[in-house]
């Protein structure tokens, strides 16, 4: 894929002259190379718009006294190297009172997995995107910058000028980077064989997830001093030919808004017509939008709020009500009970898509989201489950079976249809499901004997029974190590690409046995990991916090309950490749992860989750 090509100098001479589409040109075209500098070097912070928006404005503001144009690009990377600077500084400064904040990267914007989804990175590629996770502030600093080096995008020269050293020391800073970076890599790979090193679990005892330095050197020393991990390190290919040739991440919807589209007037009056342009090369034109920083955030955080919700809006010709839309999506996972066996309802409850909104008047829309489109439950009937289906506020829900059984289904949440295991195959329960739902969900932890107990051979066979369904196919969802090669759904999905079989979207479950802030992080991982193998959407089926350890199951208390519904499902939320999550379960007819009690009332995870997603 060749790189597109930056402005030149040409450009850069009629933009500081005044010159407002050469501007424009030029804010368009170094903005993606702004972009990857700072997402890389933060992370992906929740700062990282911010912090790019700031170096266009300050490069947009000094560029009539650029006396080099053939120097821009250099002069642009040193702007954004002294606005991470700063920012991590003013972090560092900020008297901290009270509860310490959590300042971590923002799932939604984490920039690895961005990397990894938009480059569609696998193998080797993906193992080092990952293991810059595990560098400290200074290290992906630096690693920004020589990572477009290696990519051809710059110079060592432009590379030292942005650190403010020689070239000789930036080549000795290199080095120790890039050692670090392969010892990060060689921990990514001890974390994720499989099984894991009954030593090395011992190791990461205190772990809580999170990457950092100080357990890259913990777990890298014990994979050099290990027997059974020691070969992780082995056949580590060059990171400079990994890196090679890479494409930018591309840029999130917020920073590649054209502005064209954006009219700006008050209600009733005609549009506003853009003016000449005059002496200031900046009063108009995307570096305009730069320069309006309030519009550009609210503009941002519309789109944020559009994208995390699902809903998007569309514009129609004049005099034509703008109409939001939900976007259909999947996910959820969890060990479940065998579904029930009476026959269905003679009324069969239509599926409903997420609620639609349309605004009414022509003034800029509001949309209320009464329900997120990802969050579900997994339910069976009980009293108040009406009740407790509209006051969760979930934009969907499944029972392991093919009809809802007698479950009033609320008008804006939908209902998805399971084939829970073999003797649920026969073709008057897959025309109930055709019927119910526009997605399908497949077998029930077929890996479980106590649950739909079936070989992956068993279940390949009868897969195209449920692909002749038409709906969106969700593979089987096996109650544990989805991300493991050679595990049962490792298994499943290479015979169905031998065969040639359709599936939509990976179904998983997780139970977490750490009952502490920590399992969100593990979550995430796990997802990550999913996704990373399968490289597809993924459905969290059932989810919950459970430790089966000791044999007999063990709760955690409602307040735990609850601080993981708010930080599990904002996590969620934030992760474009999950569709659909959906808690396990909804009733709370006796002691475990309910959330509502008989008659609809929640408890206190119950109240957590509803206002979650």
């Amino acid at each position: 894929m060749a790189a597109p090509e930056e402005p030149g100098v040409a450009t850069v001479v009629a933009a500081r002259d005044g010159d407002q589409r050469a501007l424009d040109d030029l804010v368009s075209g170094y903005l993606p190379l702004v972009y990857n500098i700072v997402g890389h070097a933060l992370g992906g912070h929740a700062d990282t718009d911010d912090v790019v928006q700031e170096t266009m404005l300050r490069a947009v503001h000094g560029l009539p006294g650029l006396r080099d144009p053939a120097g821009f690009r250099s002069w642009l990377v040193v702007i954004a190297m002294n606005q991470i600077r700063l920012r991590h500084r003013e972090r560092q400064r900020v008297p901290v009172t009270g509860p310490v904040p959590q300042d971590v990267a923002d799932p939604g914007a984490d920039f690895v997995d961005l990397t990894i989804m938009r480059l569609q990175l696998s193998g080797e590629r993906r193992e080092v995107v990952a293991a810059t996770r595990w560098l400290s502030e200074d290290e992906r600093e630096l690693l920004s910058l020589w990572w477009l080096e290696a990519a051809g995008r710059l110079t060592r020269t432009e590379v030292a000028d942005a650190l403010e050293l020689t070239p000789q020391h930036t080549a000795v800073r290199v080095q120790r980077v890039k050692a670090q970076l392969d010892a990060a890599r060689i921990v990514v790979r001890t974390l994720e064989r499989t099984p894991r090193c009954p030593e090395l679990a011992d190791v990461v005892a205190q772990w809580d997830g999170d990457p950092s330095p100080l357990w890259r050197k913990r777990i890298a020393r014990h994979s050099r001093e290990c027997i059974r991990c020691e070969r992780c390190g082995y056949d580590l290919a060059s990171v400079e030919g990994l890196l090679a040739r890479l494409p930018l991440v591309p840029l999130p919807a917020a920073l590649v808004f054209d502005p064209s589209t954006l009219v700006v007037s008050p209600v009733g009056a005609s549009p506003v017509s853009a003016g000449p342009v005059g002496a200031n090369p900046v009063t108009g034109g995307k570096a305009g939008l730069f320069l309006k920083g309030a519009l550009a955030k609210s503009i941002a955080a519309a789109a944020a709020t559009v994208l995390v919700t699902g809903v998007v809006v569309a514009v129609l010709p004049s005099g034509e009500e703008p109409v939001a839309q939900a976007i259909s999506a999947v996910t959820r996972t969890t060990s479940t009970p065998p579904p029930p066996t009476t026959a269905p309802p003679s009324s069969v409850s239509s599926s409903a898509p997420p609620s639609t909104t349309t605004a009414t008047q022509p003034a800029p829309p509001v949309v209320p989201v009464t329900a997120s489109v990802k969050k579900g439950v997994s339910t069976w009937n009980f009293d108040g489950v009406g009740k407790a289906l509209t006051d969760v506020r979930a934009g969907w829900y499944y029972n392991w079976a093919a009809q809802t059984d007698g479950i009033a289904t609320p008008p804006n949440v939908e209902f998805v249809p399971m084939i829970w295991g073999t003797k649920f195959t026969d073709d008057a329960t897959l025309a109930r499901a055709k019927a119910n739902g526009k997605a399908l969900l497949g077998f029930n932890e077929p890996d479980f004997p106590e649950q739909a107990n079936m070989s992956p051979e068993q279940a390949l066979d009868l897969w195209p029974k449920l692909a002749a369904t038409g709906l969106r196919l969700g593979s089987p969802a096996v109650a544990h190590s989805g991300d493991k090669a050679g595990g049962w759904l490792d298994r499943f999905m290479t015979g169905a690409a031998q065969r040639g079989l359709r599936v939509d979207f990976i179904a998983v479950h997780w139970y977490g046995s750490d009952f502490s802030d920590a399992a969100v992080g593990h979550l995430k991982n796990y997802l990550d990991a999913v996704h990373a193998r399968y490289g597809k959407p993924v459905w969290l089926t059932e989810y919950a916090l459970i430790d089966f350890s000791g044999g007999a199951a063990r709760f955690p208390t409602q307040a735990q309950l609850a601080a993981f519904a708010r930080g599990s499902s904002a996590m969620m939320e934030g992760l474009p490749y999950v569709e659909r999550y959906a808690w396990f379960a909804l009733p709370a007819e006796k002691p475990g992860t309910g959330l509502y009690a008989p008659g609809g009332t929640p408890n206190e995870a119950g109240r957590a989750y509803r206002e979650a997603g």
